[in-house]
């Protein structure tokens, strides 16, 4: 498959997932639309839209934020596979009538307890992680459900939904590298708790998270090639 990794900057880009990728056989393509504008192409067989310092509702300082928005919906009418990260979830959501909005009582920076719903737990991608995990979190804005769309885990703020047969959002970051992280707390002026704090919970939980990251993508590339 041709893969079109959706990107905003060059700290949030595909990482892990690009490693499954291209161990799986498959052709990415890597996008960074606020500098590359839109792709010229859309031959693609399925795409991945990461995370980014900007939100929703930020249109005046980041036009191709539109243009993001008219792309999605493109790929959503045709049943393109999709899967937004973050950001990609969040602009998601909002393409489809959902509210995105700062979270109450500040950032998540860390690791949160999550919960599959059941249409998660049966879920062909969201299914393969453990009915309750510890999930990765960046953000400080958060998206509503959209009415269109079935919730399939949540934890602090609502983490995945569904977008008839091949759309997908997840809040928590399944794609991260440990420099990675890092570099987004450090450069945040309010965290939930102390950096080193946060690095400590990083360094525990890191590896079996990344499991459950590759094992994700593995499993939406899997939903895409059927």
């Amino acid at each position: 498959m041709r893969i079109l990794s959706v990107t905003h900057g060059p700290l949030v880009r595909s990482e892990l997932f690009g490693d499954v990728v291209r161990d799986e056989g498959h052709e990415l393509v890597e996008w960074e639309i606020a500098t590359q504008g839109v792709p010229p192409s859309n031959d693609f067989d399925a795409v991945m839209v990461f995370g980014g310092r900007q939100n929703v509702g930020e249109e005046l300082q980041h036009p191709w934020l539109r243009d993001e928005y008219d792309l999605l919906r493109g790929w959503v009418e045709s049943g393109t596979p999709l899967l937004g990260v973050c950001l990609g979830a969040q602009t998601l959501a909002h393409t489809l009538g959902g509210c995105v909005d700062r979270i109450d009582g500040g950032p998540l920076a860390g690791f949160y307890e999550t919960e599959l719903s059941d249409a998660g737990a049966a879920d062909p991608v969201l299914g393969v992680l453990p009915r309750r995990f510890d999930a990765l979190n960046a953000n400080g804005y958060t998206f509503e459900v959209p009415a269109r769309a079935s919730e399939l885990a949540r934890g602090p703020v609502p983490q995945a939904f569904r977008a008839g047969a091949a759309a997908w959002g997840v809040q928590f970051h399944p794609e991260v590298r440990r420099d990675q992280v890092l570099t987004w707390w450090s450069d945040r002026e309010e965290l939930p708790k102390p950096l080193e704090e946060l690095e400590l919970d990083l360094d525990e939980k890191l590896a079996t998270w990344q499991e459950h990251g590759r094992r994700l993508c593995r499993a939406y590339l899997a939903a895409a090639e059927r």
